[in-house]
């Protein structure tokens, strides 16, 4: 779902990030803790303080240059960090604190679909709303890409064979450039998360 380039809906949209990516990071770090490992909770990460998890690239001029780009903006927050060794569950509890965060953004564009249609003849929260599950339908999708460092990655390690994890390993030290050269070189990625996101957000609306 695209999102109009205008004043409104640029201070819409940045206080939508801010609570987007508070709740996702703090749920990843919940969950962690939940799980055994207090890695997160001991670095301040279970907090709705954004500046606890921003990324200045992937939170700031990402989103940014994605927005003018793409009329959608496309990011991520500081990976919140946790200890394998300390988490039950091994390998499936890694892919249940990664999982925590995106479908927490899930969850929210839900509960804004709903709020929405209950407005739904005021048109500036209707428009408002809408921002906001876009905003948190992208989040959900991005970090979904199974390429570390995002989180369906480590939802996709827990359950692939040895050759793609092995794979993932090799290619984990790049994967940030390879994020980056995917959303800002290749067009057609960038396309269907644009078109995934509009799917998802009307479909929830």
């Amino acid at each position: 779902m695209e999102i109009a380039f205008n004043p409104f809906a640029l201070i819409v949209a940045f206080v939508a990030v801010v609570i987007a990516i508070s709740l996702h990071e703090m749920m990843h770090a919940y969950t962690a803790l939940k799980l055994g490992d207090t890695t997160a909770h001991e670095e301040g990460r279970i907090s709705l303080n954004p500046l606890s998890h921003v990324d200045p690239f992937m939170t700031i001029v990402l989103p940014i240059i994605t927005l003018i780009l793409l009329q959608t903006p496309i990011l991520a927050a500081k990976p919140v960090p946790f200890n394998p060794d300390r988490v039950k569950f091994d390998e499936f509890g890694a892919a249940l604190i990664a999982a925590a965060g995106p479908f927490t953004n899930l969850a929210l564009a839900a509960i804004g679909a709903v709020i929405a249609n209950i407005f739904s003849g005021n048109v500036d929260v209707y428009d408002a709303l809408r921002i906001f599950i876009s905003i948190n339908v992208g989040i959900f999708i991005f970090n979904m890409v199974p390429i570390p460092p995002l989180d369906g990655s480590r939802i996709l390690y827990a359950f692939a064979p040895d050759s793609i994890r092995n794979f993932m390993a090799q290619i984990e030290q790049f994967g940030i450039f390879i994020v980056f050269g995917l959303v800002l070189a290749v067009p057609a990625f960038s396309q269907i998360i644009v078109d995934l996101n509009t799917s998802i957000s009307l479909f929830l609306l």
